[in-house]
């Protein structure tokens, strides 16, 4: 029997704001991504490329093997993207009861997707995005923290989320489907943080767009499993967070 795939609710591009500020998460279809940040179709596929070839994530404590993942930090003032020198992820444990509290060094996005002008105005539109749900300037710096994933179906599973259901401890947070090959399940759910509304919904297509407010609502997505052979969903994950990187201490 072939799974049945619940279509995600999609916003139209002029409504993004108003849609964001309403119900505390939108998703993009890749031609209003490529509308709204002034890049191309072929311009973010040249990245697809990365995925094949990304690293083992180390530092998954269900002992797993099935995520593969590169992390890179930027600060994003006005339309200038500074890439920082490259420093560890950290959450903590109030966020990431399973991974938090420590630091967690992955190995860095490459030189030629982060310094690509594509990339540029990805992030710029993002942290525009960002101030504008904050009633923030435009001009303020954003910290930015940039994850490749790749999680395939090693063991037979894979879990996007391991941690389950969670926020991220950041301003907004926008998931990219790469690509997903293979599978069954990965399905995304999105909840009210303080209630007990959510939705349910499986992203399919290549450089769609998930943007969630962080304060406001939860997110998860299920497990996949192959349907033959090894399976994988790669995804594009960026967090955006005014006033700092999210360290130890810092709020």
């Amino acid at each position: 029997m072939s799974e049945t795939l619940l279509p995600p609710p999609l916003t139209a591009p002029g409504h993004l704001a108003a849609q964001l500020a309403a119900q505390g998460y939108a998703v993009l279809d890749a031609a209003s991504v490529c509308a709204l940040a002034g890049v191309t179709s072929a311009q973010l596929h040249a990245w697809d490329a990365d995925w094949a070839t990304l690293p083992p994530d180390l530092y998954l404590k269900d002992g797993g093997r099935y995520r593969r993942r590169r992390h890179a930090s930027f600060v994003v003032t006005g339309d200038q993207v500074t890439r920082t020198p490259h420093r560890a992820h950290w959450q903590p444990l109030e966020y990431n009861a399973l991974h938090g509290g420590m630091e967690r060094w992955f190995e860095p996005l490459h030189d030629a997707t982060a310094t690509q002008p594509a990339w540029t105005r990805l992030l710029v539109w993002l942290a525009g995005v960002t101030a504008t749900l904050r009633q923030r300037p435009a001009t303020g710096p954003q910290f930015v923290e940039a994850h490749q994933f790749r999680i395939d179906t090693t063991d037979g599973i894979g879990r996007p989320t391991p941690e389950g259901a969670h926020r991220d401890g950041v301003d907004v947070v926008a998931v990219f489907l790469v690509s997903r090959s293979d599978i069954k399940g990965g399905e995304t759910r999105v909840f009210d943080a303080d209630g007990p509304n959510g939705q349910r919904f499986t992203l399919t297509q290549p450089w769609s767009l998930m943007l969630l407010d962080d304060t406001r609502v939860i997110h998860e997505s299920t497990p996949i499993q192959p349907l033959s052979g090894n399976g994988h969903r790669d995804t594009l994950v960026v967090t955006l967070r005014g006033g700092g990187f999210q360290e130890d201490g810092a709020v």
